[in-house]
């Protein structure tokens, strides 16, 4: 054989080893390689020493809400916005006041998420379902607060067909543009779509395997498998919700394995389009970490709490995981996320591994629970 002939059949081995050794792209995501930027500097924002509260919302102008879902006895108001560093109930103290036995359709019940959007209003979601039960006396529903006046500008409310008894809305996101809102349901799985304007609503992919936590995927937050009282494994379906800044796509996943979906809008705006069509339009984007909730920034970058890492992680457009911020502290169960118009990721710090629901009826708390920034 000629030099010439070697050369060529020393390339081609080449080329077939590199080919052999690359993986695919979903295999690749499946191995949860992540880089570690420099570790950002958590700043604490608001801390409270009693209430477990779980949602936090910055507007334009930087004022902040935190809310407190209805879990446990100890609990008093729902909405709060901090002023000087003190919890102010919101809009007022009168839709703070709600106690078992009374009419829930005109107070916050079991408020588990505030979002604030682009035209300057405060959107609250009331799941209704105390201590994560079924809801209460059909006072699911969704609040849209004007900012401007702190006034109650909409009371969004569902038909059965769409958030019976066992559906626990849990996120939210609000596309303006469209005029479209879309919920979560963590309870049996499944996304709401609202139209805002009309009020009308519609459940999808109530049966989509997308909507379900793998049941295979041991989800530990402790190290060892978080179980129930009864002994049971937590399983949390479809909770963290995101649109993309175009809002051309919902990204979602259930909260106790490590895949991430996402499914476009127009799919989902269209009411007419068949649950077949919807269920069939959903991408598996493959296997990344479990998280609560996420947020798009306006570059396109994804931020996710690990749960199990107790750090931030930012999933960039080539879908290419970044540890930004890790502190087992503090950032113990990162909930739900919040962007400022200067730059700051917010973040709240919910705890929920450390509900006694998971301790034999005991608190573990490692109060205050609070709520931090980062710049982004």
């Amino acid at each position: 054989m000629n030099l010439k002939n070697i050369a060529i059949l020393a390339i081609a081995l080449v080329s077939i080893v590199a080919c052999s050794q690359s993986p695919s792209r979903t295999d690749a995501k499946s191995k949860n390689e992540i880089s570690t930027d420099k570790n950002a500097q958590l700043e604490e924002v608001f801390s409270d020493s009693t209430y477990q509260l779980t949602g936090v919302a910055v507007t334009k102008n930087n004022r902040v809400f935190v809310n407190y879902p209805y879990w446990l006895d100890t609990h008093s108001y729902s909405v709060v916005e901090v002023k000087d560093g003190n919890p102010i109930p919101y809009p007022d103290a009168e839709w703070n006041s709600f106690k078992k036995g009374e009419d829930g359709q005109n107070k916050f019940v079991t408020v588990q998420s505030v979002v604030t959007d682009d035209k300057g209003f405060l959107w609250v979601v009331d799941a209704a379902g105390i201590g994560l039960g079924k809801v209460y006396q059909h006072s699911s529903k969704v609040v849209k607060i004007n900012l401007a006046n702190n006034k109650i500008e909409r009371i969004y409310r569902f038909p059965e067909n769409v958030v019976n008894e066992d559906v626990y809305i849990n996120d939210i996101r609000v596309d303006n543009d469209n005029g479209y809102a879309y919920l979560s349901n963590s309870n049996t799985g499944g996304i709401v779509v609202l139209n805002i304007n009309t009020g009308e609503s519609k459940f999808v992919l109530a049966n989509s395997p997308s909507v379900k936590s793998d049941p295979d995927y041991h989800f530990s937050p402790l190290g060892t498998e978080l179980k129930k009282g009864d002994g049971a494994l937590l399983k949390v379906n479809s909770d963290g919700i995101a649109l993309t800044p175009d809002n051309q796509y919902l990204y979602y996943k259930p909260l106790t394995d490590n895949r991430l979906y996402r499914i476009k809008t127009d799919v989902l705006r269209n009411f007419k389009t068949s649950e077949d069509t919807v269920n069939k339009s959903v991408e598996d984007l493959g296997k990344f970490i479990t998280t609560d909730g996420m947020i798009f920034d306006k570059q396109g970058n994804l931020y996710l709490g690990d749960l199990e890492k107790s750090s931030i992680v930012k999933i960039t457009p080539d879908l290419k995981m970044h540890t930004i911020v890790k502190d087992d502290k503090k950032l113990i169960w990162p909930d739900s996320y919040s962007i400022s118009d200067d730059g700051y990721l917010y973040i709240s710090s919910s705890q929920i591994q450390l509900m006694p629901w998971f301790h034999n009826g005991k608190e573990q708390f490692k109060k205050p629970f609070r709520v931090f920034r980062i710049k982004i």
